[in-house]
């Protein structure tokens, strides 16, 4: 209140107030990337989620006890590739392909974000599973990592028209 009367917000404050507490999770991970740079983010997310998927499942075959659900990672890798290299060739479909592929990324942190919970019985050496646990975790940190960039992507594109 200035002189018993109260202030009107402008539209810089409340910019300032959205971006310091709505955006603020997502400025940990600020890096200058721009939704033209993030299919190329998407392909190697995409090809880490790949491998992660192949060497799990090469790594069951060793032991003997491989299993089809090692290779889920590879899959959701597969389609974030797929996305981001249409996304690379097709200009005007961009926005809608890299939102296809943060929605596939995100659903991908959905699926293993309870291996985190895992972590201190992987570290303690009582893990059930420790090489699916592992490879769930893996792919839940590209997942995240991938998710965020994406976002704040979005939010830059948006703030820059």
């Amino acid at each position: 209140m200035e002189n018993g009367k109260c202030k009107t917000i402008s539209r810089s404050d409340t910019d300032i107030y959205i971006n310091r507490f709505l955006y603020f999770p997502f400025s940990i991970f600020h890096f200058p990337f721009s939704i033209k740079y993030m299919p190329t983010t998407s392909i190697v997310s995409g090809v880490l989620l790949i491998l992660i998927g192949i060497i799990g499942y090469v790594f069951g075959s060793a032991d003997g006890h491989a299993s089809p659900t090692a290779l889920i990672p590879a899959a959701f890798g597969l389609l974030l590739v797929i996305f981001g290299a249409l996304a690379k060739s097709k200009e005007n479909l961009r926005k809608h392909l890299m939102h296809a592929a943060v929605l596939i990324g995100f659903l991908g942190f959905l699926a293993t974000a309870s291996s985190i919970l895992k972590i201190p019985s992987l570290l303690a050496g009582t893990a059930e599973r420790p090489a699916a646990v592992a490879a769930q975790f893996a792919m839940a940190l590209i997942c995240f990592v991938f998710v965020i960039l994406c976002v704040n992507s979005f939010i830059a594109a948006r703030r820059n028209g």
